[in-house]
């Protein structure tokens, strides 16, 4: 195995490769490969500022151009300081096209960053030096047994690297199968070494690792591949700087294959059945890597998608809180005109009638309705009660003794025999009340006790809080306004009538949720409806998902119908009036109801 090429003692030098070139071309200038390598010394300077971080060491240096000294995709000298890249393993990127310094260009070519990565653990952990004198085939199963506990140990510092170092195990180990160094059942240990010892420090997952795992039994039997996987797990948990325990499980290993390696028969075809399974481990890991791409891909798209439908929602949502805040002001204005659904002033098609002073029983109703919501809104005086060891506050005889039987004790006391009771008002809630009603003909009968209850509930709003606010309009196609959001009480009852065609409830809904604040909370929030509901589908869906968003921000919506051919609305509650005249009650007592339950 050649596991020992990844940490290099010092070769010839870069100027003794240059005089050794130049007089093998008896003088003249070396030749230039296509790929110069002095293009790649960018590459080579940008991949030693991502070692900083890889290795948390600064005094390295990376070098790359095509091919390595030392014949292995890449190497680590510790006595130089130096790692040494083949610009092989970019293949087929140019170095224009690599840029290691950008953060995230690493995803363009896992490979060759799998292969730094693996360099970068050895030259943060493989820092214990060979003492002089000792075994070359002790140090040889040390270098052996180190390229699996590298990779756990720099795994435990950055855990978001095993993606890459998976991807190194397919470029450093493969290759390294087919041409062996060692032979016989010391060649299957290796395999099992580090291919086994990457799964125990978590690099390679154990289903994966099965066909070597079995065929690695087979060939060492049972009892010799438990002794070499405990001697590369007490490996793993090696210091860094422990060159002689490191040698010492070196040496165990060695002991181990000794003793049992005579009384074991070698398979005639054992590279090629070490190299079959170590293709399947390397499949099983290219196919789960691609799987967990596929799978993170389709998070991602996932993802995105989700966040574009979220930010045109926003956007839906932004517009028509917009188009909601236009159509209240164009509604809402001072001289009572009716208005087109995109604002303008409508030239025909006004429901009002006139105005007329309230009644005697409308005065004494929005008196009623007045006195009922201020008994609704009323709070009880929150009250929140301390102990304290120290006045002020009312004494509590059973703590003051127990104070005392404390000290008495000789312990700490910790009775606190003063009471404080604090007590609060709890602020009152305003009313807002939006009521909708359909001019459409088949709501002639509405019109009286419409207009009378917008009235009551108008007044009796302004009677009770400053903060409450009511206001009603009148739809068809067009909007008017009967009563408008102020705080000012309204002097007279404005009468209207029902001749319109077709139904725009849904600007109505906007108008008076922009115009009342019904989707902010604080507020006892009643949205009344008063309509049979008789409409063309795209108006039904309309009016529905206006209702829905309220009542979601938390506002009540009451559906008032006259009629037993009426629709219902979802999402509204039905309420059926046989008699017209008692509208005003029903959306009286849903009005008390609303700020009752406000919290």
């Amino acid at each position: 195995m050649s596991a020992h090429h990844h940490v290099q003692s010092p070769a010839t030098t870069l100027d003794d490769d240059a005089d050794l070139a130049r007089w093998d071309d008896d003088g003249a200038p070396p030749a230039q490969p296509r790929s110069s390598p002095d293009a790649w010394l960018r590459v080579g300077a940008e991949l030693g500022d991502r070692l900083v971080t890889l290795s948390g060491r600064q005094d390295l240096l990376v070098t790359c151009r095509p091919g390595t000294r030392s014949g292995a995709p890449a190497a680590f000298f510790p006595t130089l300081g130096e790692v040494e890249f083949d610009a092989g393993l970019f293949a087929p990127l140019q170095p224009h096209e690599i840029h290691p310094r950008i953060v995230g260009d690493e995803e363009r070519y896992p490979a060759a960053w799998g292969v730094f990565v693996h360099e970068a653990a050895h030259a943060a952990h493989s820092v214990w030096t060979t003492p002089p004198g000792a075994n070359p085939r002790v140090v040889e199963a040390a270098l052996l047994l180190e390229e699996s506990r590298v990779e756990g140990a720099h795994l435990i510092t950055r855990p978001t690297d095993r993606t890459y170092l998976r991807t190194s195990t397919r470029t450093l180990v493969m290759p390294d199968i087919a041409h062996p160094t060692l032979q016989g059942i010391e060649h299957a240990a290796a395999v099992a070494a580090l291919v086994l010892g990457r799964r125990d420090v978590g690099i390679l997952d154990a289903g994966e690792t099965r066909a070597v795992a079995d065929l690695c039994e087979k060939v060492l039997g049972p009892d010799l591949l438990a002794t070499l996987t405990r001697i590369w797990t007490a490996a793993h948990q090696c210091a860094d700087h422990d060159a002689t325990t490191m040698l010492a499980h070196a040496r165990k290993w060695c002991d181990a294959l000794d003793t049992a390696a005579p009384a074991l028969p070698v398979p005639e075809n054992l590279t090629d059945l070490l190299s079959g399974a170590v293709g399947v481990v390397m499949d099983n890991t290219a196919a789960t890597d691609a799987a967990d791409l596929a799978a993170q891909a389709a998070a991602t798209n996932a993802m995105a998608v989700q966040s574009k439908a979220q930010a045109q929602d926003r956007a839906q949502r932004a517009g028509q809180r917009r188009k909601a805040a236009a159509t209240a002001k164009s509604v809402f204005n001072a001289r009572g005109t009716t208005v087109t659904p995109d604002g303008t002033p409508a030239p025909y098609g006004n429901p009002v009638t006139g105005t007329r002073r309230p009644t005697a029983a409308e005065q004494s109703a929005a008196a009623r309705l007045s006195r009922a919501l201020r008994a609704a809104a009323y709070r009880e005086r929150t009250e929140e009660r301390t102990t304290s060891p120290t006045p002020p506050g009312r004494l509590n005889m059973r703590a003051a003794l127990a104070r005392d039987a404390q000290r008495a004790a000789g312990s700490v006391p910790t009775a606190e025999p003063f009471t404080h009771t604090r007590r609060r008002n709890s602020p009152t809630p305003p009313l807002r009340v939006g009521i909708a009603v359909d001019v459409s003909g088949s709501m002639r009968a509405a019109c009286a006790p419409v207009a009378s209850a917008a009235w009551i509930v108008a007044r009796a709003a302004a009677l009770t809080d400053p903060d409450s606010l009511t206001a009603t309009i009148a739809y068809d196609m067009h909007l008017t306004a009967l009563t408008r959001p102020t705080h000012r009480a309204p002097e007279r009852v404005t009468t209207f009538d029902a001749n319109g065609g077709h139904h725009n409830l849904g600007d109505a809904i906007d108008a008076l949720d922009h115009g009342l604040e019904l989707s902010r909370p604080g507020a006892g929030r009643l949205l009344v409806i008063v309509t049979d509901a008789r409409y063309r589908s795209d108006e039904t869906a309309q009016a529905v998902t206006r209702v829905k968003q309220l009542t979601t921000a938390g506002c009540a919506a009451l559906q008032l119908t006259l009629t037993a051919k009426s629709h219902h609305l979802p999402g509204t509650t039905l309420l059926h009036l046989p008699r017209p005249s008692s509208a005003p009650v029903a959306i009286a007592a849903a009005a008390t109801d609303a700020i009752r339950r406000t919290r």
